[in-house]
């Protein structure tokens, strides 16, 4: 059995042995910078040629083996609505079997103290803005995402229910639209930000006279730099047991990770072209699905907990343009 290294307030032990699930993802990649920077030295991290994280029997092997102290659950599969979309069986599948595997061999082998990171789209379509924890399963689910939603809640709900009945410590975090290093900047299946990143880029490239944006650029959503969501990440983790269950009571459950910074589609592309210094025209695709009107997260019982965001677009932005080029250069 593990363990549970924290110390006397209930914060993670720097010597404790860490597993990282999703270390090679955005938020995954954000999280390790953070562990390192902060001194954190006995991480556990493996690729997913390593450690395929849909096997149960070899997820129950590698905490038989690695018997680690705390774990955060970042690896997922994930994409924009193109790839929601095409692909729903493999979104709900993959991330169902990923959740059940590692939270109950976490259980199993004795780890108490767990982080697993949902997302903002665990929420109603229509729910009240910007959307409040208590809002989880009150209404009807965004079609254009539902399946990778579903597998999100079901995983808030694991967490929730293996601290009812077995009195484990396993927090969830729901952050909003992330944005920053090791993004996916893949043509069809990236999120809104890279999407926009590689289009204005390739655009001033070519020298194209417009680019097209999916939508009608009116929704409006909510933005965090990926190494912000890191920070909170860590600083959930940290809090001292009381303090996270007078936070979520009564089910336990789960508390939202936002900026408060909102911006429309179309003042996030114009945000975008800015960075990237292209010149050109910008239209927008209506016949192309927007997705839900309006999409924020209310942050304030995090905020109360001590978090604050420190990231601003425009620099985040410029910062994630630079990333970009990197990875081209690279």
């Amino acid at each position: 059995m593990s363990n549970n290294r924290l110390d006397s307030a209930g914060a993670m032990d720097p010597e404790a042995r860490i597993f990282l699930a999703g270390h090679q993802g955005m938020v995954g990649a954000a999280i390790l910078r953070r562990l390192e920077a902060d001194g954190y030295s006995r991480l556990i991290v493996k690729s997913r040629g390593e450690l395929d994280l849909t096997d149960q029997q070899v997820v129950r092997r590698f905490f038989d083996d690695e018997k680690p102290d705390q774990v955060i659950l970042a690896a997922a599969r994930v994409g924009g609505i193109g790839a929601n979309i095409r692909f729903p069986a493999d979104f709900i599948y993959q991330n169902l079997m990923i959740e059940a595997n590692v939270i109950h061999e976490a259980f199993r082998s004795g780890v108490r103290r767990l982080l697993f990171l949902g997302s903002s789209c665990i929420y109603p379509r229509d729910a009240s803005q910007p959307m409040t924890e208590d809002a989880l399963l009150a209404g009807p689910l965004e079609p254009t995402n539902e399946s990778y939603a579903v597998a999100k809640v079901a995983g808030i709900k694991l967490c929730e229910a293996y601290n009812l009945q077995h009195g484990t410590d396993f927090r969830s975090v729901m952050p909003t639209n992330l944005y920053g290093p090791n993004d996916n900047y893949d043509p069809d299946y990236s999120h809104v930000v890279p999407a926009l990143i590689r289009r204005f880029h390739e655009a001033r490239i070519a020298g194209d006279p417009a680019v097209t944006v999916w939508g009608s650029g009116e929704p409006q959503r909510e933005f965090l730099h990926v190494d912000d969501m890191a920070a909170a990440a860590l600083h959930v983790m940290n809090l001292a047991p009381e303090t996270w269950a007078a936070a979520t009571r009564p089910r336990l459950s789960h508390i939202n990770v936002g900026s408060g910074e909102e911006v429309t589609i179309r003042e996030m592309a114009e945000l975008v072209k800015a960075a990237v210094g292209y010149a050109g025209e910008l239209r927008f695709d209506h016949t192309r699905p927007d997705g839900v009107p309006r999409k924020a997260l209310d942050g304030s019982l995090l905020r109360r907990l001590g978090w604050q965001p420190s990231w601003k677009l425009p620099a985040g932005l410029a910062a994630a343009y630079r990333n970009y080029l990197e990875k081209l250069d690279g």
